[in-house]
């Protein structure tokens, strides 16, 4: 199965709080299998040699530089660690601590030093985390999937969960005309009584679902037939329930043709919320409270403005901004001073409680690096 730990927003915030020398941020391409993990252990060991190079480049403390290297080393010769991964590692560390993140998203390989962390490709995990869960229902098997944008379709275990309706309500079946039960005083038969029985069945998958997805914001997308889809459905505590479902008899439709499905509906689900953010956007341009040029939004960051921000996840713009007036200075390269003027004019909008969605170019408004709604006009 796929190892995700999809960061929460007080986990982004608390990375964007962050301000100490060095700050380390390294994004790894990764797969789950197994036998990839060695290539992503070495390339995280020569995205380490870059990051001595900088810092040792920039002046830094040896003794800072040792402690660094020595936390990630530790984490090179964590054997269990690399054999549970996803599509990409996201790691920010500093001389006294480490966190990693596995995303379901493909990222590119990245490493940035400097005194905060890199977040921009970070917030698209956020933004989109391109994964869901499948729910596969049917009256004799039950079963939890997990997939991704590309990834093949994977099973994911979960205890507690009933194998069919009878082995929920603990009878050998629930086919007889006459179920042995009463309600208020009455016998449960036929139709009436296979619905009662369900509507039991689909609470204990409830129950047994809730330790698994507990504190995770990822889609549930439900494959069932009727009735037993929407007898689910009216009792499921989970939040992220999509609207859509996959329809037709779960039992005997193969995982990847569910997990097809699904992203059909991941997709179709991110295309409307992106296309209601683009219109939201448009009337706040039109009404004077958007702006999209660089130096414009990074003066806006700075004084606590921004209430939704847009940045384009591939676009880097080396360089400086002024802690006191957002004043921008390009640089032509990126070392251990400089960092990304889009990444930190993220940090500040996330600081002031902004709304941030990281985005590829085609999707930005106005078709630059950053574009953001403000609170009042600086």
């Amino acid at each position: 199965m796929l190892h995700t730990d999809i960061p929460t927003r007080d986990d982004v915030d608390a990375l964007a709080g962050v301000r100490e020398h060095p700050c380390v941020s390294i994004y790894l391409s990764t797969t789950p299998l197994p036998k990839d993990a060695d290539m992503a252990r070495v390339e995280l060991k020569n995205q380490l040699s870059e990051a001595v190079q900088q810092l040792r480049a920039a002046g830094t403390d040896r003794h800072l530089i040792e402690q660094q290297e020595e936390i990630l080393v530790d984490l090179i010769e964590d054997v269990d660690f690399w054999r549970l991964l996803s599509y990409s590692l996201a790691i920010f560390a500093t001389p006294t601590s480490v966190r990693t993140f596995r995303l379901p998203n493909r990222l590119n390989t990245a490493l940035e030093v400097s005194d905060r962390f890199y977040l921009k490709p970070l917030l698209r995990a956020v933004t989109f985390p391109q994964a869901a869960f499948v729910l596969a229902v049917a009256q004799n098997s039950v079963r939890l999937l997990e997939i991704s944008a590309e990834s093949p379709v994977y099973a994911v275990s979960v205890p507690g969960l009933p194998s069919d309706v009878a082995d929920a309500v603990g009878l050998p079946s629930i086919n007889g005309r006459t179920q042995d039960s009463h309600i208020m005083g009455g016998r449960i038969q036929g139709g009436e009584g296979q619905k009662v029985r369900m509507r039991q069945y689909a609470r204990a998958i409830d129950r047994a679902l809730r330790p698994v997805l507990s504190g995770l914001d990822l889609p549930l997308i439900l494959a069932a037939a009727e009735p037993l889809a929407g007898i689910y459905r009216s009792v499921n505590s989970y939040p992220n329930l999509t609207d859509a479902i996959i329809g037709g008899n779960a039992e005997e439709t193969p995982d990847e043709d569910l997990g097809r499905a699904a992203r059909g509906i991941l997709d179709e689900l991110y295309a409307a919320e992106l296309t209601q953010l683009v219109d939201r956007m448009a009337s706040r341009a039109a009404h004077g409270r958007a702006v999209t040029d660089l130096s414009d939004v990074a003066r806006a960051a700075t004084y606590g403005a921004v209430e939704t921000l847009f940045v384009d996840i591939d676009q880097s713009v080396p360089g400086l901004v002024d802690e006191e007036t957002g004043v921008v200075t390009l640089s032509d390269s990126e070392d251990a001073v400089s960092y990304g003027v889009v990444d930190e004019i993220l940090r500040r909008a996330l600081l002031s409680g902004a709304e941030i969605f990281a985005v590829r170019a085609g999707d930005m408004p106005g078709g630059g690096a950053v574009a953001a709604g403000v609170r009042f006009v600086v």
